[in-house]
């Protein structure tokens, strides 16, 4: 957890993070992955070479370098597929909520679970989109209540896990976040499929 005058600073952070996901989250998407996966895999492959050794060094960088990018894009694949997962896991709790007390069977789960996988394998695009945006709105949120002097938001941003407070759950008075949530992760939606996601 980051000290007191830190959290104000974090906030901030959070805020002009979750815009940018929130707003341009697919654009940046993929060119994030690639030049992480790349500086990753030339850091960690050129590291393992001799430092007299120049042109080992180069070949290591450049071929680890690939080898990160295309790590990082495949992670993005298994990425992809569990944000389904996990979106066909919630339409089973939600959807069985309103049919059943308790939890749903688990085979209802890992059959929604599946077919939201392979539907978000089928409609990535969409799927980042949806994800980005309700992600960054709700970083935005969070960000925009310790600004304003919100305890559990503060303790959240200086913590670095944003999740502490859930979108359906608000804290007592706050009835209006999941609301804000929703309104703000649509503008993104439409902001991403309208603007900054365009397909070129």
């Amino acid at each position: 957890m980051l000290p007191h005058s830190y959290e104000l600073p974090a906030a901030i952070l959070l805020v002009l993070g979750g815009a940018l996901s929130c707003f341009a989250g697919y654009r940046l998407f993929k060119i994030v992955l690639g030049i992480y996966g790349f500086i990753l895999g030339a850091l960690l492959a050129s590291s393992m070479m001799g430092v007299s050794n120049t042109t080992g060094m180069i070949v290591a960088a450049l071929v680890g370098g690939i080898c990160g990018a295309l790590l990082l894009m495949f992670a993005y694949f298994i990425g992809i597929a569990l944000v389904g997962a996990g979106l066909g896991a919630l339409v089973a709790h939600v959807g069985w909520g309103y049919v059943g007390a308790g939890d749903p069977p688990a085979l209802v789960v890992i059959l929604l679970s599946v077919l939201g996988s392979i539907g978000a394998m089928l409609l990535q695009r969409y799927v980042i989109i949806v994800a980005t945006a309700f992600g960054g709105a709700w970083t935005v949120i969070v960000g925009t209540l310790a600004i304003t002097g919100d305890r559990g938001a503060a303790r959240a941003a200086s913590a670095g896990d944003v999740w502490i407070l859930y979108p359906m759950t608000p804290a007592p008075g706050k009835g209006w976040v999941p609301i804000a949530w929703v309104v703000l992760g649509l503008i993104g939606t439409g902001v991403e499929l309208g603007i900054t996601g365009r397909k070129r």
